[in-house]
């Protein structure tokens, strides 16, 4: 291949990306590559390409690409090619080379070697299930991953579930006062084996919904008051929305995560603490 046929597949790709034909750009790119692998701009054409396959959610040949470009891109400068490894890395579980690319963006990450269990903070996703949409917090594993911390209330999503999201906010949260990201899921890395009830529960005062929440947070379950749930369309979700803590008295549903038998024991736990302000009834499975 000349260099004018190759600046015209340059030239080629360019236009597919701008109509967002991702696999037309991935392929022209990679055919310039394959003659071109290390001229200056190669960087570029690398980068695009893996993501391309990003966005087309081919994971095998976002990390095939995404470690050539990462190969040519600085280190310990915020370099985006070596995000996107990490996310193709992780989600191919190639944990050495996850590593090695969030270390190569600058990113300080736990010492050990194997699959990242880190603290990296709390944030939100918008967990996309066959196109139903729902904002959950999570608490990041590492970079890219982030364990379920809410009992969803679509359909096949459960508390303790762990997601891998993409890098760019898409939205944020703001809870007294703090300000949290919305990721977007990639995918539905680790399933949850704990089912999702609901419960009908009497709580004199708030405080009481509060305590019964804790009561399964302790034992690393979930309790959530369909008071919480919020549906919104999808540009408030991306926007940046402003959000107290939402409970109150009375009567109301909850969804919990948690078995059966631990759930009835929970809830007798929660109701015997207070006998004149707490009560609950109609357990059953979410459906």
């Amino acid at each position: 291949m000349d260099r004018s046929e190759a600046v015209e597949l340059i030239r080629r790709a360019r236009e597919e990306w701008d109509a967002e034909e991702w696999l037309r750009a991935a392929d022209l790119y990679e055919r310039v590559l394959a003659h071109y692998p290390d001229e200056t701009p190669s960087a570029v054409w690398w980068y695009d390409a893996a993501l391309a396959h990003k966005f087309l959610r081919n994971w095998a040949k976002a990390y095939e690409l995404g470690r050539e470009a990462a190969a040519r891109a600085p280190r310990g400068e915020g370099d985006p090619a070596y995000w996107n490894l990490g996310i193709a890395a992780t989600i191919q579980r190639d944990w050495a080379t996850a590593r090695e690319a969030w270390t190569g963006f600058g990113i300080r990450l736990p010492d050990g070697e194997g699959e990242i269990d880190g603290r990296f903070g709390q944030a939100c996703v918008r967990l996309d299930t066959g196109g139903e949409r729902e904002v959950v917090w999570i608490e990041r594993l590492c970079p890219t991953r982030g364990r379920v911390m809410n009992v969803p209330g679509t359909a096949g999503r459960r508390f303790g579930e762990i997601v891998v999201h993409d890098g760019e906010p898409k939205g944020h949260r703001v809870v007294d006062g703090r300000e949290y990201p919305v990721f977007d899921e990639l995918l539905l890395f680790e399933a949850s084996d704990l089912p999702t009830l609901t419960v009908t529960v009497n709580a004199a005062e708030a405080a009481d919904v509060e305590a019964l929440i804790d009561v399964f947070a302790a034992r690393d379950y979930g309790a959530e008051p369909h008071s919480s749930f919020e549906l919104l369309c999808a540009c408030c979700s991306e926007g940046t929305l402003e959000r107290e803590r939402n409970t109150h008295g009375g009567v109301q549903r909850v969804s919990l995560a948690a078995s059966e038998e631990e759930a009835r024991r929970l809830l007798d736990l929660w109701a015997a603490q207070a006998p004149s302000g707490r009560a609950w009834s109609d357990l059953a499975p979410a459906g």
